[in-house]
This record gives C-alpha cells, sequence and structure tokens, in this order.
C-alpha cells in the first residue's frame, strides 16, 4: 500500500470505501451515473475529534507532521519524503525541510479532497 494510500484509509477514504461498493450489486445504466460519484467523508469532524482527543496539540490545518501525528502513521522526516516523492514533489523543493512540508501539506490536503474528503477551501490555498 502507498503511503497516500495509507493516509486515506486512516480517514476511511479509498480502499474501504471501494470494497463496499464491489460488493453491492451492479446498478442499471440510469442509476451508474448518481453512484459512481464519490462519497464525501467528514474529514474536519475526524481529525478534529482526533486533535481533541490528542494529549499533544497538534494542528492538522497548517503541519503535515501534526496531520500524520493524528493518523497515526510515521510523521518522520523519511516517512514525509517517502510520501513527497510518491505525490511527485518538485526536486529543489525536496532539500530543504520546511518547503517540502509547505508543499506536502498543500498536496496531501489536495489529494484527501479529490478523493471525497471535505476539505475547506481556504486550506487548499
Amino acid at each position: 500500500m502507498s503511503f497516500f494510500n495509507k493516509v486515506l484509509s486512516a480517514l476511511g477514504i479509498g480502499s474501504a470505501n471501494a470494497a463496499e461498493n464491489t460488493a453491492a450489486p451492479a446498478p442499471q445504466a440510469a442509476e451508474a451515473p448518481a453512484t459512481s460519484a464519490i462519497a464525501v467523508v467528514d474529514v474536519v469532524a475526524q481529525l478534529e475529534q482526533k486533535a481533541a482527543a490528542n494529549p499533544q496539540k497538534l494542528n492538522w490545518k497548517t503541519s503535515i507532521v501534526d496531520l500524520l501525528k493524528l493518523l497515526d502513521l510515521d510523521s518522520s522526516l523519511t516517512a514525509r519524503k517517502e510520501l513527497a516523492t510518491e505525490l511527485g514533489c518538485p526536486a529543489e523543493l525536496m532539500g530543504d525541510s520546511a518547503q517540502m512540508n509547505m508543499w506536502l501539506h498543500k498536496q496531501v490536503l489536495t489529494r484527501i479532497a479529490a478523493n471525497g474528503g471535505n476539505i475547506p477551501a481556504e486550506l487548499l490555498k
């Protein structure tokens, strides 16, 4: 499983939903477009609840490290570099961890949104 798929899985997006969809009987042709839409997952509520329950003060809205910690995923520099490489981080950002982290945070939130997560528009700018 790719690192980003682990992020989606931790949020209940992706393979878990795909497994549910494949178990259902095939829809009629007219119903297919309606059922093929991505189900929206309330990522904000999940992350806010996890942040409130966490003894550390973690801000997933601005920090990729905090976001990964809330999802119980490896947030080490090595793991973040692996994720950045997987998502296509430009080489010039890979040498500067702060620049890479900012790029990575935005990419992860954007891709969560593209996969059905309700990420607020102001976090995608």
